[in-house]
């Protein structure tokens, strides 16, 4: 294999895949980048066996040929080298590469292409076009409230669901919950009867960082999905397990309605947050008509914190409710309007947050669990 480039030029493409080379893995091969060229068409392919994902470059072609190739070192090697005119050599019965610029050569020793596990195959069940912002915006306000535990495999993802003519993109992790409804273009899929897909939430990230403007062609198959954009494609497998009944826990009985500035109020709970306990990082709401009480107490060293945002509340009772200051602030910040709105039952129940303007095709509800207050 034999090819010319722009080291500039291969670290942009190589950076829109590197994010799927897991740092550590059993199998070696994985962390190195699959490099497979064809006349003047570089394709780059890496793969962690749950998520593979190819882009394709230009380059100047001289053999054709393929390599795997280590990805951490080549991405450093290419980072350091700026936009340098470069060219690549690769021995595919040795498996050694080496990198030449003005400046000098650089070898390093790859592997074997047979060895690079083969992307799965889709099989089409439906499929969308859907504009990159809209999914951007889907997955930026989704994807922050995915688990991270392993013994929940479920809640790792986004839940894509379809419900007669609506779409809902759902995440959580047990303490909090988003529920994004949509009734455009994504609850048009031509899929019939209801459908709850789970993509992990990894891919999804990844997607996210790579789209550009236009639009991304998204299959659905049986056992996986597919992105495409550009020259860009995605696969990943679909997390095969059964999502939370999620509407058991979202409040239908909140009826006393908070309205506050939401810039003003991730302000205060940020800085109160700072005098918090390190393990519970608990703050405090203290609700009356027209202001909230932000505070923070950490006992153990005797630190606290406390500030009054202006607001509304729609009764005249007072109310005080703990909640993980962390969980509030992503939930505010994932939030674009000037105020929102929290609807409170009581303190032990869940407090809803929504924008306090919200589209008729595009509507976000978010959930966080109460923390119980210290007396």
């Amino acid at each position: 294999m034999k090819f010319s480039a722009v080291s500039s030029d291969l670290h942009k493409a190589l950076s829109k895949i590197i994010g799927v080379v897991p740092s550590k893995s059993t199998l070696p091969i994985l962390e190195n980048v699959l490099f497979e060229l064809t006349d003047n068409e570089l394709r780059l392919t890496a793969s962690d066996l749950e998520i593979s994902m190819t882009v394709s470059l230009q380059v100047g072609g001289e053999a054709d040929g393929k390599i795997a190739v280590p990805a951490k070192k080549l991405n450093e090697t290419l980072r350091a080298l700026g936009n340098a005119d470069l060219a690549f050599t690769a021995e595919e019965s040795s498996h050694r590469l080496m990198l030449k610029t003005d400046q000098g050569e650089y070898k390093m020793a790859g592997e074997s292409a047979t060895n690079f596990p083969e992307a799965e195959g889709i099989q089409e069940e439906f499929s969308l076009q859907l504009d990159t912002d809209l999914l951007k915006n889907v997955i930026a306000r989704t994807v922050y409230a995915v688990s991270t535990d392993d013994l929940r495999p479920s809640m790792m993802g986004v839940l894509f669901q379809w419900k007669g003519e609506e779409f809902y993109a759902v995440a959580t992790d047990g303490h909090r919950l988003v529920r994004i409804r949509h009734a455009g273009v994504i609850a048009e899929a031509n899929t019939e009867g209801n459908r709850d897909i789970i993509i992990p939430a990894k891919a999804l990230n990844i997607v996210s960082r790579s789209l550009g403007e236009g639009e991304v062609s998204v299959v659905f198959g049986r056992s996986n999905v597919r992105f495409s954009f550009g020259e860009m494609t995605l696969i990943s497998r679909i997390i095969d397990e059964r999502y939370p009944n999620y509407e058991s826990v979202i409040p239908l009985e909140n009826d006393k309605q908070l309205r506050v500035n939401r810039l003003a109020l991730i302000a205060a709970v940020q800085r109160c947050s700072i005098f918090s306990n390190a393990i519970t990082n608990q703050i405090r709401f203290s609700v009356s008509k027209d202001e909230v009480r932000v505070s923070a107490e950490d006992v153990d060293v005797g630190g606290e914190a406390r500030e009054a945002v202006p607001g509304t509340f729609s009764v005249d009772e007072d109310l005080e409710i703990g909640f993980n200051a962390r969980y509030i602030t992503e939930a505010l910040q994932h939030l674009g309007t000037d105020e929102v709105d929290f609807f409170f039952s009581a303190p032990t129940r869940a407090g809803l947050i929504q924008p306090n303007e919200q589209k008729e095709d595009f509507e976000i509800l978010m959930l966080v669990m109460p923390l119980r207050l210290n007396a």
